[in-house]
């Protein structure tokens, strides 16, 4: 009876520890870009990795510079990648992904550390309303879309930028701006359809046209704090995407700069200019030889470019 007892003890123990892991996903940062820390439990594979974490297994390897062929040890620690395939930080459902915040970090400081988050949905998640966020804290900074893993829906709807700050010199920073844009644009289009004139109406509802795309005031607000240090000339490619033709997303790939980094991307022919998010990096993939960056087609349509082979552009950040 005693060894029953002490057996059922241990399932339940064991079986806590793995509810706990699962239950709190806190994210990290690399050279790599953003990833959360996996113990490995008993039975577990790549492959069932991957379906509880919603990412490829071969990339969970790739990430970790491991074989996945050579199968995974117990209490072995992986890295789980964080990208634009299963975290999201935009909406208000899925399983939550903390930061932890260090003594007296702004919003500011947490946005640039995760990828550069919109402050207002950082407010809304995390039901705060100033710029300053209390040390030693765990903020939800964006979701994951899990098949086993629980999933939550907040309430409620971002906080407007501008019903927080006030001062001069806030007041004139990019997201604030964004803020008021989102704000102000459906008014102008209603107001546009009423007169005689609908080829300006178009035309109001093509950002890319307007603001070289969604990521240009996360670009200002990047080198703030990280001045730019790279211009330079390359070569570049495409790869196909759904995003950017409606909401002026433009993204990238290129090694060596962390995902979720804005690049300025420019067409020396006409001196067109996009700013896009890097998605992730180019190396060890065939297709790629050749190439020095990827961007999506929504962004090489934006910037004129008709070619599909090879182009070159240039890219500052």
């Amino acid at each position: 009876m005693k060894k029953f007892s002490f057996s059922l003890l241990f399932i339940l123990f064991s079986v806590l520890i793995s509810t706990a892991q699962k239950a709190e996903l806190l994210v990290k940062r690399s050279d790599k870009g953003l990833y959360l820390e996996h113990k490995v439990q008993a039975k577990e594979s790549y492959y069932a990795l991957g379906r509880m974490y919603n990412i490829d297994y071969k990339v969970i390897a790739a990430f970790n510079s491991v074989d996945y062929n050579k199968g995974l040890q117990i209490d072995q620690k992986l890295r789980i990648p964080l990208t634009i395939a299963n975290f999201k930080q935009e909406g208000n459902k899925g399983t939550p992904v903390y930061y932890k915040t260090g003594n007296k970090e702004s919003l500011d400081k947490v946005s640039q550390n995760n990828n550069n988050v919109l402050k207002s949905n950082l407010r809304w998640w995390n039901d705060i309303t100033g710029d300053e966020a209390k040390s030693d804290t765990k903020l939800i900074v964006g979701f994951i879309e899990s098949p086993s893993m629980k999933s939550v829906t907040i309430a409620g709807k971002p906080i407007p930028e501008q019903s927080v700050f006030h001062t001069k010199e806030q007041s004139g920073i990019d997201e604030t701006e964004k803020e008021e844009v989102k704000k102000t644009e459906p008014a102008v289009v209603k107001e546009e359809v009423k007169k005689p004139e609908p080829a300006v109406v178009k035309e109001e509802v093509k950002p890319a046209t307007i603001d070289q795309g969604y990521f240009k005031n996360h670009f200002q607000q990047q080198i703030k704090s990280s001045p730019i240090t790279k211009n330079e000339t390359v070569t570049s490619g495409i790869f196909k995407t759904t995003s950017g033709w409606q909401d002026a997303k433009y993204y990238l790939l290129i090694d060596k700069v962390s995902p979720g980094t804005i690049v300025k991307v420019i067409n020396p022919t006409n001196n067109k200019a996009v700013y896009a998010k890097v998605l992730g990096e180019m190396s060890g993939i065939r297709q790629n030889s050749g190439l020095d960056v990827r961007i999506s087609n929504a962004a090489a349509s934006a910037l004129e470019i008709a070619d599909d082979g090879k182009f070159i552009v240039k890219v500052n950040y």
